[in-house]
């Protein structure tokens, strides 16, 4: 049966020293963890506490401003406790593990709600979840439904259990972070592309911006000479540079300006006024020029399906 709680219960006793609730409440809702879906990797490490420690019941418990949240729990059949109730309030005041041996026989807890009545605390033991910033989110914690002690390698192992979940709480919080930053810079990217086309239409500047190792870089369209495909990649060769970009050929000829290049094969695109001579089935592309304003060229294959599209565009006398 799952348990109840009562908010009219007696309070355990008050806590034997202050901190920074505030900062601490606003620590851990930097995490955003507080009610998000179970994860495996904190489902595992709950199981594993209770393995190493031989109890039936622990718990990932994260002390929020009213109750104690369990992002993790195995054996106890609930999300959630009022935080008057909790052990763990206790626990996150040391950074060492704390435990009750018999809870019935603890002056602080042998009135608690979760001694008295289900789920019949006997034994606690708690290691605090310390931030990098030094805050206590809450507890990793072993219990027990009878009076036991743990052994000095189970209490290690408790700690060494609790760096683990700070060190995935870490993770989690840099990934949403990048994953933020990325869909940002994605949103920058659509619209500066946006910004560009509009300008193309309304006879402006004709310029795309590209991503390259973070930044966003603005390249003139009328300096790109062609682009190539690399499988998911496409290389776009301008001036004297060559970007590389995760792309496709069809995005990236919807961005250019269709008056000023030409698709003349799967893999490649070409400016028109880059071309030199057409021979058979290639297609001659002034390449760039040298630091001795050498010019080079380059033989492009032209695709069978776009010849005539091609031909159609130029200027044929």
């Amino acid at each position: 049966m799952s348990p109840t709680f009562s908010t009219a219960e007696s309070a355990v006793k008050p806590l034997t020293r202050r901190f920074d609730e505030a900062a601490r409440l606003e620590v851990l809702r930097n995490y955003r963890i507080l009610d998000t879906p179970p994860e495996t990797v904190f489902d595992d490490l709950v199981r594993l506490a209770a393995y190493i420690c031989g109890t039936p019941i622990s718990l990932v418990s994260l002390l929020d401003a009213e109750r104690q949240w369990f992002k993790a729990e195995i054996g106890l059949g609930v999300k959630s406790t009022p935080r008057h109730l909790a052990f763990c309030q206790h626990a996150i005041l040391s950074d060492k593990v704390y435990e009750v041996e018999d809870a019935t026989q603890d002056p602080i807890f042998k009135q608690n709600a979760l001694v008295t009545g289900d789920p019949n605390i006997r034994f606690y033991a708690g290691a605090p979840l310390i931030t990098p910033e030094g805050q206590a989110l809450g507890t990793i914690c072993t219990i027990d439904t009878v009076p036991r002690r743990l052994t000095e390698e189970q209490r290690d192992a408790l700690r060494i259990l609790a760096r683990e979940v700070v060190s995935h709480l870490e993770l989690r919080r840099a990934r949403l972070q990048l994953e933020e930053e990325k869909l940002k810079l994605e949103g920058l990217l659509r619209m500066a592309n946006d910004t560009a086309e509009s300008f193309y239409l309304h006879g402006g500047q004709n310029e795309i911006f590209i991503k390259q190792d973070h930044k966003l870089l603005r390249v003139n369209t009328s300096d790109i000479r062609y682009v190539e495909a690399l499988g998911d990649y496409v290389n776009i060769y301008s001036g004297r540079e060559r970007y590389t970009v995760y792309s496709t050929m069809k995005e990236l000829e919807a961005k250019l300006p269709l008056r000023d290049f030409a698709r003349v094969h799967r893999k490649y695109i070409v400016r028109l006024d880059r071309i030199i001579a057409i021979e058979n089935d290639a297609v001659t592309v002034e390449a760039g020029r040298s630091a001795e304003q050498a010019t080079s060229v380059l033989p492009v294959p032209i695709g069978s399906s776009y010849k005539a599209a091609l031909l159609s565009r130029l200027n044929l006398i």
